[in-house]
């Protein structure tokens, strides 16, 4: 035990083969199942290798790696194909070229640090609850077509979509929509099923067909935030 972190601290000739050591040892003691990995470029054998050993899929997976970026395979293997119920995190770059041209699979909650890939046609396929697109290089024009798409009945889920592009135009993103809309003001903080907190001190009430309600609201730092009520928080941990 290190005397000035209070935490475990191991040493192995090969990090990966120490942490499945780790996970293997500790899962069979307590006889439970891993909900979370957070994961680099280095360990990323472990999201199967936890899988593999369980009959739950992990519940979130978060790959973190600022200083190597992921090859197209790892990320496409992370946005399709790893076991993951609930939640994805990637604090990552990504390659200058790198496309998603898949359809989004499920995921209750997308978190993207670093989104100037993500195109309008992948937005229109992702179906979550909590969507965050930090960085994204999505136009007005993209994000007035979201909304139009989310008006008529698309991402039936979605609880509070963020998009941080930097240039946000509140009123190119509403174009058209101006009549389907009430300014409000002050409408407080809103809190996301998976914890995201917000305030919405202004911007416009829009409703949906079926009399759901969104608040869609310009942000200093560039971010377009949709937050639909009621809001509603969810333990997902």
């Amino acid at each position: 035990m290190h005397r000035l972190v209070e935490y475990l601290i191991t040493y192995w000739e090969d990090k990966l083969t120490g942490l499945k050591a780790i996970t293997d040892y500790v899962t069979d003691l307590f006889n439970i199942d891993v909900s979370e990995v957070r994961v680099c470029k280095d360990s990323f054998k472990m999201i199967e290798h936890v899988n593999s050993k369980q009959k739950t899929p992990l519940e979130k997976v978060v790959y973190v790696d600022w200083n190597v970026v992921p090859s197209e395979d790892e990320m496409n293997y992370i946005l399709r194909d790893c076991r993951c119920s609930s939640q994805i995190c990637i604090n990552s770059e990504a390659l200058p070229d790198f496309r998603f041209s898949n359809n989004f699979r499920r995921i209750d909650c997308l978190d993207i640090s670093n989104s100037k890939w993500v195109t309008i046609d992948n937005l229109l396929t992702m179906d979550g609850i909590d969507i965050h697109l930090n960085n994204a290089s999505l136009t007005n024009s993209d994000l007035n077509v979201f909304l139009r798409h989310w008006l008529s009945g698309g991402s039936p889920r979605l609880k509070l979509f963020c998009a941080r592009t930097g240039s946000v135009d509140i009123f190119q993103v509403l174009a058209g929509l101006l009549n389907n809309a009430v300014l409000v003001q002050d409408r407080g903080d809103y809190t996301s099923p998976f914890g995201y907190s917000r305030t919405l001190s202004f911007g416009y009430d829009v409703k949906r067909g079926d009399g759901v309600t969104a608040t869609v609201c310009e942000q200093m730092n560039g971010t377009l935030v949709i937050a639909v009520w009621p809001e509603i928080t969810y333990n997902y941990n």
